[in-house]
């Protein structure tokens, strides 16, 4: 029985997930400078940040709330610090 390898798949524009994944850290890193500076980040300027791949878009997300951000709902599409 053949399986999926997550490892190999090709995702949006044939990024495998690893490189999504290293691409998301890498965005993480530069939006909490923004947030640092103007106090939060919309998900409208992270969605553009990741070229509205949704996968780096998700993963970017996770790693903001796991750095301690706010990273908000639907009513506050927003990431914030956490005070």
């Amino acid at each position: 029985m053949d399986k999926c390898d997550s490892r190999t798949r090709a995702y949006k524009n044939g990024k495998t997930f690893d490189q999504c994944r290293d691409i998301a850290k890498l965005l993480s890193s530069e939006l909490e400078g923004k947030i640092t500076v103007s106090g939060q980040v919309s998900w409208n300027e992270i969605l553009k940040s990741a070229q509205h791949d949704e996968l780096v878009y998700k993963l970017t997300l996770k790693y903001l709330r796991q750095d301690g951000y706010d990273i908000g709902d639907w009513k506050n599409p927003r990431v914030k610090p956490i005070v």
